[in-house]
């Protein structure tokens, strides 16, 4: 991609990120064109789809996520690194109304947009449990596609306009299900 393309490109996601935040996930590409003043044409030759623009939004979302696990196993210990990894997920849950399910949708479809990015999300979190389990802070029954279970359930009840004040609270009673001896300072992170 030319450089001014690629910069049009990230100009474009920025804008759409923003008018998206705004007015969710119906949000009109012509005001998303207007605002990142680009024409139409350069909007759906980028994105030819409303779907495909938000799937582009979630994907660099989601790696950003990913790299932030990455970050989590290395400079905290493994108890704090999984309650970090709930408190990330869970902006970004709240970040993408209806993100949680084009997520499961997408993860056991490997022609999904989605899928190499929800993977890799799937797959950071079992690191994480993983790292949780062999240092003993973490159930030892239990495996990555169970904590990815409950992050999607958490993050499916967050998008719920019942369920979103309670958001820090179900993520604290999910991380303390998860570890095995949950100290008072995660309990005190978590709400």
């Amino acid at each position: 991609m030319r450089a001014d393309a690629k910069k049009n490109y990230s100009h474009v996601l920025a804008v759409a990120r923003d008018v998206i935040a705004e007015q969710g996930a119906g949000a009109s590409m012509r005001d998303i064109a207007r605002r990142a003043e680009v024409g139409l044409a350069t909007l759906l030759r980028h994105f030819p789809t409303r779907e495909a623009l938000f799937e582009a939004l979630v994907c660099t979302d989601l790696d950003a996520l990913t790299q932030k696990a990455d970050e989590l196993e290395t400079s905290n210990s493994p108890d704090e690194a999984l309650v970090s990894w709930f408190h990330e997920w869970l902006a970004f849950a709240q970040s993408h109304t209806g993100v949680v399910a084009l997520m499961a949708a997408a993860h056991t479809n490997p022609d999904s947009a989605l899928y190499a990015s929800c993977a890799a999300v799937h797959s950071a979190s079992a690191r994480l449990l993983l790292r949780g389990q062999a240092e003993g802070t973490a159930r030892a029954d239990m495996n990555g596609d169970d904590l990815f279970g409950l992050m999607a359930a958490l993050g499916w009840l967050v998008d719920l306009p019942s369920f979103a004040p309670r958001a820090g609270h179900l993520s604290h009673l999910i991380t303390s299900a998860v570890l095995t001896n949950p100290s008072s300072n995660d309990a005190k992170k978590a709400t």
